[in-house]
């Protein structure tokens, strides 16, 4: 490749832009057509088809575990083929999912919708994304990373207001089918069209540069190919363990409390456009916090980056404990502010460290590994919510474990420093 291939040509945007605006917009659908639009479904499909919270809720964990079990496998895809086949294969997979959940009426079959939809959530989520952007930026990676998150948080902005009017207005069986054919007529041609894994299927170079300059995603420490974990080397560290650990117990944490939020709200006697407003409200703090936190993740280290997001989160639910049904509104709102802005941490930060400890040319396949503890965390802690809610008629409990694991994941993730390379 001669030099005037990789140069970036004056007059023409750097190309990475445009992926940053379509990885932004698949994570967008990917979080709003999951985690912001799940719990909006509880009360309707208890009312219509007499199920139980828990075993609604029980869906909401099978999807979520899903995406955690099939995240190893796109990232193995990612590395070797690419993104741009994965991302609308996922788009696909989960359209069909959708499109089963909203013509069934047996359980089973619920569940059986969610498999399918986890599986191609995993295809179109975070590690095919992530995967891009790390490839495409290397000073600015963070802010980057931040950006592309973004559009987790953006997800509950645009996608769970859009859901709320098609269950007040229709049904939701419209509300799912409405969901599996805007994943598949957007995300299928701009990933066709657009993605691009690596600067050199181009023939450019990261950051727009004319020749390829030293990794500096942590200063003093290269993250190259050089300096790369295979994923067998990378699960044989302490600093895996303790990454993995932290974001199960932020993934329960939090699952646990944001999806049993709005059913509480909604026991409380607040109405659905309040419970729709906190979903909102986390939604954009959510997205100011993934591009504050990825910054963040350019000037300290990503762990601690990730314990402050968790201390945010930490105060949100303590706050959620305090919530009756005479409080103000401004007391549901100061929980959701805390819990948007927390909810920005995660993505940047796991990306980070997932490249920063581990290298680049296994990222795929670690970082989908490590996101397998995240999505175990998220897809039990909603569910043991409902369970608990169905035991003791109270989501008192659970609100105080979900409280004590965001504690505990704080100083866990402070000692996840980097590891040695093995000659």
């Amino acid at each position: 490749m001669t030099n005037d291939s990789g140069r970036h040509q004056k007059g023409r945007p750097f190309y990475g832009y445009y992926l940053l605006a379509v990885t932004f917009l698949f994570l967008l659908l990917f979080n709003g057509s999951g985690i912001w639009v799940f719990s909006l479904f509880v009360k309707p499909l208890e009312a219509s088809l007499g199920w139980g919270r828990g075993q609604v809720m029980a869906g909401f964990t099978i999807y979520y575990a899903m995406v955690g079990i099939a995240s190893p496998l796109v990232g193995r895809f990612v590395d070797r083929y690419g993104a741009r086949p994965v991302i609308p294969a996922g788009a696909i997979v989960m359209g069909i999912g959708f499109l089963l959940v909203s013509r069934m009426s047996d359980l089973y079959l619920f569940y059986l919708g969610y498999v399918i939809v986890g599986a191609g959530a995993a295809a179109m989520g975070p590690v095919p994304c992530s995967a891009i952007v790390s490839n495409w930026f290397r000073r600015k990676r963070g802010l980057a990373l931040g950006l592309m998150s973004a559009g987790i948080g953006a997800g509950g902005v645009v996608v769970a207001p859009f859901i709320g009017y098609m269950l007040s207005q229709y049904d939701w069986r419209a509300a799912y089918l409405s969901l599996g054919i805007m994943l598949v007529a957007i995300t299928v041609p701009l990933a066709l069209g657009v993605v691009r894994t690596r600067p050199s299927e181009m023939g450019l170079y990261p950051d727009g540069d004319d020749a390829p300059i030293e990794d500096t995603i942590d200063p003093g420490r290269a993250t190259g190919e050089a300096a790369s974990f295979t994923l067998k080397q990378a699960l044989r560290t302490r600093t895996f363990w303790l990454i993995a650990v932290s974001f199960a117990c932020y993934g329960f944490g939090t699952g646990g409390a944001q999806q049993a939020s709005v059913p509480f709200l909604d026991d409380m006697g607040y109405p659905m456009a309040t419970t729709v407003t906190a979903l909102g409200i986390i939604g954009i703090g959510s997205t100011i916090g993934k591009v504050l936190f990825g910054r963040l993740c350019d000037k300290i280290q990503a762990n601690q980056a990730f314990a402050i997001g968790l201390v945010l989160w930490l105060a949100g639910v303590l706050v959620l404990l305090t919530v009756r049904a005479d409080s103000p509104q401004m007391v549901v709102w100061t929980y959701a502010s805390l819990a948007g802005l927390g909810s920005g941490a995660w993505l940047p930060t796991l990306s980070m460290l997932a490249g920063s400890r581990f290298g680049l040319l296994h990222y795929g396949a670690v970082l989908g590994t490590m996101n397998i503890c995240l999505s175990m965390g998220i897809s039990a802690g909603p569910l043991f919510s409902g369970l608990m809610h169905d035991a003791t008629g109270s989501y008192f409990a659970a609100f105080t474990i979900c409280a004590g694991l965001l504690l505990f994941a704080i100083p866990t993730i402070l000692f996840a420093k980097r590891p040695e390379l093995p000659s």
